[in-house]
């Protein structure tokens, strides 16, 4: 039986990224949206042919037609959603970031846990096609040692425009009420002047960190970091014995500039990622004796991956590439990067 997709929060992520792709998809059905917006939710439904419309996501909970939701709201209101959700039995697709503290985060992936549920956070960059053969290539090169062992990396991470096109969403003047009690969005020693920043850092940069553990090591150690007044970071995550500097810059103007070089002795693989809204994907380029290689295959999105797989993953009771369980180690390096800021303010 077909999966029935409800979707929390019909905003432009909500429609472009998540409704359009689910709607798309023959293994599943959307049989109801949820949104605080009236206005909204009647303009993305009456766009996308779904029937079934609620003003909360508790209503859209009790429907016994939903058995998986996706959830795209406001971030502070992320985690108590989804904790309803997993609550409630269904499986979940959210977001990111998950939650703002380690704590929220397992408390989440607890949830789950309990119930047997797929629950997935939204690093939609490890389904993209080209850092699947990035992932292939990687393995075969520190199997068969062609190049040497891997001796440094490199990652960088310069937002700015993100590829998107007003076209693909409607959009009402509504105000967005918060209607739920939203979790804290820091962990309580983190001063209030930190928090704008560390919010934007779980938005936007967990993406490569995430990215980076994906194709180098589950479980980092933070070997070092210092985070600017502007937001911008530098961090060094010691992947057993091979570091990896990572350039965090974020800006809403400009191309989008995000990508990844793992070194080896005798030459180095690059990863480079395009805007998140860009329907289009990563290009791998392999360096030896001088030579570069590009791979690039069949125009493909990341989130349309996602999707997919979220509905793969429901149905054959798979872990996810990104599941919740992974994805708490985010949020504990991040606690960590600002742990640090806090303790050299102090």
């Amino acid at each position: 039986m077909r999966p029935g997709i409800g979707i929390i929060g019909t905003g432009m992520v909500g429609q472009m990224c998540h409704l359009a792709n689910f709607v798309a998809n023959p293994a599943c059905r959307v049989v109801a949206i949820a949104d605080l917006r009236p206005d909204l939710a009647g303009a993305a439904a009456q766009k996308f042919g779904i029937s079934q419309v609620y003003g909360t996501h508790r209503e859209l909970l009790a429907d016994a037609a939903v058995s998986a939701v996706v959830v795209v709201t406001k971030r502070r209101a992320t985690g108590p959603i989804v904790l309803d959700a997993l609550n409630s039995g269904r499986h979940v697709l959210s977001e990111k970031p998950m939650a703002y503290t380690t704590a929220q985060a397992t408390l989440l992936v607890e949830a789950a846990r309990q119930r047997n549920l797929v629950y997935s956070v939204g690093y939609m960059k490890r389904h993209d096609a080209g850092v699947a053969r990035a992932l292939d290539v990687l393995t075969r090169l520190r199997n068969d040692r062609s190049l040497g062992r891997v001796v440094r990396a490199k990652g960088w991470c310069f937002g700015g425009d993100t590829g998107r096109s007003r076209d693909n969403f409607v959009m009402t003047g509504e105000t967005r009420p918060d209607g739920i009690e939203l979790w804290k969005d820091g962990p309580d020693w983190m001063p209030s002047t930190m928090r704008a920043g560390y919010d934007s850092f779980l938005n936007v940069f967990s993406h490569i960190i995430n990215l980076t553990r994906y194709l180098l090591g589950s479980s980092p150690t933070l070997a070092d970091s210092s985070v600017e007044t502007s937001g911008a970071a530098r961090i060094t995550l010691d992947f057993d014995g091979i570091a990896c500097t990572l350039d965090l810059v974020n800006g809403s103007e400009g191309a989008w500039r995000e990508g990844l070089t793992i070194d080896f002795e005798r030459g180095a693989v690059t990863l480079k990622l395009p805007p998140p809204f860009a329907e289009q994907e990563a290009e791998v380029i392999v360096e030896h004796d001088g030579q570069s290689t590009h791979l690039t295959g069949e125009k493909s999105w990341a989130f349309r991956r996602q999707a997919d797989a979220f509905v793969s993953d429901i149905a054959e009771g798979r872990p996810p590439l990104a599941s919740g369980a992974d994805s708490v180690t985010d949020i504990s390096l991040a606690e960590m990067v600002y742990k640090r800021r806090a303790d050299g303010i102090a």
